[in-house]
């Protein structure tokens, strides 16, 4: 499984992730299927974006390269789903991609001009097979760079000349410059899975051009396709609008962890199915924010019995969803189902089948949140606001509460004296 990802020229947001979240819980169900699975992510690191980005900071853009790579890292790290087992950078896969274009003007479907290497679109029959689209309506997005030296406008650059303000460039039989981005996927899937390998992911936004220029260039290379199955999750929204930079909607991913938390991140993401857009909001954040509650209560009531007759049927409800087109919000849903026919238990119930169906959501940790070590600070903070409760000064035991919320603790007042739980 080899899935698009991030141009390292800023911090990744929300809709980034998304792909990302989707595709490493993909991989946890295939495990548990019993599939042997090697997922690739990549991380574009030679690209027009970084040129651009590190110029209007005046930095050296190999430089913002790096720091950004390891913010990504860094970032999704704490998504808590593991990294892939492969993570090519493109600085580092140059051989293979100056091989792959070798290959492609050899065999008469590139050519080059005055430094750069174009793919001759028309040269390839299929084009146009992954997104549908009739090549005479098609448009690469690469603006009027090169309109002069391609022999048609639809025809994509394979290597870019070096340019007098780019401060990075690599050697290649064509001159000194940079690879295009999207020679740049094909030659490091190639490169790690070999071709025909089965599922090749990412955002819907990269069907066309992206995914359609890998499908062609590769298939006119080898003669093989590159992927038998292409999937496309789809755009994280907000204010109704495609979460993106160029459109400046974003939520950064490490500003809505320390907002909201993992869990709560994990559980929006599971809400709604991978193919459709999601709009990102106060009321589904919240939303995912009280189904997290909702399981970690049911796990406190959880005990070592075995599990009764309808928890292995929604058990394998829940794995059956997943089989489904990897139907995430069925499968939630089953678990909320699950945790229902707990509650009206009148025996305890045991965790096993509850944990096995967590786990593959990376979620498993919902169930031993009562062990979570509360931090002495955070004890003071909630010492401090019953004696303000007690003093009925609402406003600082208010004030207080919101101060424990910062430190990743609720808060919770019942029968028995307040409670504290974690929020992540």
């Amino acid at each position: 499984m080899y899935v698009c990802g991030p141009t390292v020229y800023g911090r990744i947001h929300v809709g980034n992730a998304r792909p990302f979240v989707m595709f490493s819980i993909l991989k946890r169900f295939l495990v548990h299927e019993g599939y042997a699975t090697s997922f690739v992510t990549n991380i574009t690191d030679i690209n027009d974006k970084i040129f651009l980005a590190a110029q209007s900071l005046g930095r050296a853009s190999t430089d913002l390269a790096a720091e950004m790579t390891a913010a990504y890292l860094a970032d999704t790290d704490r998504l808590g789903l593991g990294r892939p087992d492969y993570e090519p950078l493109a600085s580092e896969s140059l051989a293979g991609i100056i091989g792959l274009i070798e290959r492609l003007v050899e065999a008469g479907h590139a050519y080059a001009a005055s430094g750069d290497v174009y793919f001759q679109v028309r040269s390839y029959p299929r084009y146009g097979e992954i997104s549908h689209r009739r090549v005479d309506d098609m448009d690469q997005g690469e603006g009027v760079e090169g309109a002069d030296r391609k022999r048609d406008p639809l025809d994509f650059a394979l290597w870019k000349a070096r340019k007098p303000e780019e401060d990075a460039w690599w050697e290649s039989p064509w001159g000194d410059g940079r690879p295009g981005w999207h020679i740049e996927c094909s030659a490091m899937a190639e490169g790690l899975l070999g071709l025909d390998f089965d599922i090749h992911g990412g955002g819907s936004d990269l069907v066309f051009p992206h995914h359609e220029n890998e499908a062609a260039q590769t298939f006119a290379a080898r003669g093989t396709q590159l992927a038998r199955t292409w999937v496309h999750n789809g755009m994280i929204r907000q204010r109704k609008a495609k979460m993106a930079k160029s459109v400046g909607n974003i939520f950064l991913l490490h500003e809505a962890l320390d907002q909201w938390g993992r869990d709560a991140l994990l559980m929006y993401f599971l809400a709604g199915h991978y193919r459709q857009p999601v709009e990102f909001d106060e009321e589904r954040l919240e939303q995912a924010a009280a189904s997290v509650r909702r399981i970690r209560e049911a796990g406190r009531r959880l005990t070592p019995a075995a599990s009764p007759e309808w928890s292995e049927s929604l058990r394998m409800s829940f794995f059956d969803a997943l089989a489904d087109d990897f139907n995430t919000a069925q499968a939630l849903s089953i678990v909320f189902e699950w945790v229902g026919q707990a509650n009206r238990s009148p025996h305890g119930v045991g965790s096993r089948d509850l944990r096995e169906m967590l786990s593959v959501f990376g979620l498993k940790n919902l169930l031993e949140a009562e062990r979570a070590e509360v931090p002495s600070r955070v004890h003071e903070l909630a010492q401090a606001r019953e004696r303000a409760r007690a003093a009925r000064d609402y406003q600082e035991a208010d004030r207080l509460r919101e101060e424990l919320r910062s430190e990743g603790w609720e808060v919770r007042d019942g029968s028995a004296g307040p409670e504290l739980l974690p929020l992540s």
